[in-house]
C-alpha cells in the first residue's frame, strides 16, 4: 500500500548496492554467495519472483568477471531449484532489462529477474486494470524461501567455474 499511495520512497545510491548491507529479513535476501546474491522483487510480478544480483555494481553483462558471471548462473539454477519446490510452477520467465531504454528500474546494476509462471496466470485484472494480484505477502514468500535455499546450497552448492 506504501507503494500505491506515493509513500514508498527510494534510498539514496543503488537500492542493490544497499540491499547486502542490511539484514537478509529485512532486505528480503533469501540467499548470499561470495560474488551474488538473492534477493524477492519488493513489486513481484508472480509468487516467488527473485532477482540475482552481483555485489559488483556494473550496468550490463559484459563487465562482469567470468567467476562472477558463472555464479549468477549457478544461483539462478538453485533458484529455480528452489521455487519448484515451493511453488511447482509450470515455467519460468528469466530476463535482464540492460538500460533504461529496454527498461531497466536500476539500470546501473545488473540483475537477472526468475519469475515462476503457472499456465493461466494472467487474469482479467492484469487485462483490465494493469494490475497484478500477488495472493502471498512478501513475508510469507521470504519464509518459504529462505530455509529451501539454506537446503538447497547446503546440498550441492553453487561450483562457479
Amino acid at each position: 500500500m506504501a507503494y500505491l499511495r506515493g509513500n514508498d520512497a527510494l534510498p539514496d545510491g543503488c537500492l542493490f548496492c544497499l540491499a547486502p548491507q542490511a539484514d537478509d529479513a529485512e532486505a528480503h535476501i533469501v540467499h548470499r554467495s561470495g560474488l551474488c546474491y538473492v534477493i524477492l522483487n519488493r513489486y513481484p510480478y508472480n509468487n516467488g519472483h527473485l532477482m540475482v544480483v552481483p555485489y559488483a555494481h556494473v550496468p550490463s553483462l559484459e563487465e562482469l568477471a567470468p567467476a562472477t558471471l558463472a555464479e549468477l548462473m549457478a544461483l539462478t539454477q538453485l533458484s529455480l531449484r528452489a521455487l519448484r519446490e515451493a511453488y511447482s510452477p509450470h515455467g519460468f520467465n528469466l530476463g535482464m532489462n540492460i538500460g533504461e531504454a529496454a527498461g531497466a528500474g536500476v539500470a546501473g546494476h545488473v540483475h537477472l529477474h526468475i519469475v515462476p509462471r503457472w499456465s493461466g496466470d494472467t487474469n482479467y485484472m492484469a487485462i483490465t486494470c494493469e494490475t497484478r494480484v500477488i495472493p502471498e505477502w512478501m513475508e510469507q514468500t521470504y519464509a518459504r524461501l529462505r530455509p529451501l535455499f539454506e537446503r538447497l546450497a547446503a546440498e550441492r552448492p553453487p561450483q562457479p567455474g
